[in-house]
């Protein structure tokens, strides 16, 4: 049995690997799209922070827009054919004050859904909006995601 590797996934990342990983990753309005290939049992997942880049400065996982994008290339970079892909949904917290007026978490969440739907990578499980933070982890080799809620104040 190979050994399952941790890595911590911190906001305007991404993270794909074809070896075993346990990925973790906390997230208020924030959203992260996991992908996984059932085929070859490989995953990957981002944390985008903003849906759209504007074009300004660097195009970086920031932005949803850029993250899901360059999520699918190093999939497919591992040999994944676009076709096996899978995604999981979550965050997009809605009650954080700040981003609240922006309405950051529920545009984050949309921007996910109708880039995929374009992409036409099946969304199979999500979990998306509410009032609280989320604590995933991820299991590259596997695709499950286990979610929990986390408080603000737990968030460090």
């Amino acid at each position: 049995m190979n050994k399952i590797l941790t890595y911590y996934l911190y906001p305007s990342a991404l993270f794909a690997d074809n070896r075993p990983h346990e990925v973790i990753t906390v997230l208020g309005t924030c959203v992260a799209v996991c992908l996984y290939d059932p085929v070859l049992k490989i995953g990957g997942i981002n944390h985008y922070m903003l849906p759209l880049w504007n074009g300004e400065g660097l195009p970086s996982p920031k932005y949803g827009n850029i993250a899901i994008e360059k999520l699918q290339e190093k999939m497919i970079g591992l040999g994944s054919q676009k076709k096996d892909l899978q995604a999981k949904i979550f965050g997009g917290l809605g009650k954080s004050t700040t981003a609240n007026v922006l309405n950051i978490g529920q545009r984050n969440c949309k921007l996910a859904k109708v880039m995929l739907k374009q992409m036409q990578i099946p969304i199979v499980a999500s979990h998306l909006g509410g009032g609280l933070a989320r604590k995933l982890k991820f299991y590259t080799h596997t695709g499950e995601v286990h979610m929990k809620f986390v408080k603000s104040d737990d968030i460090v």
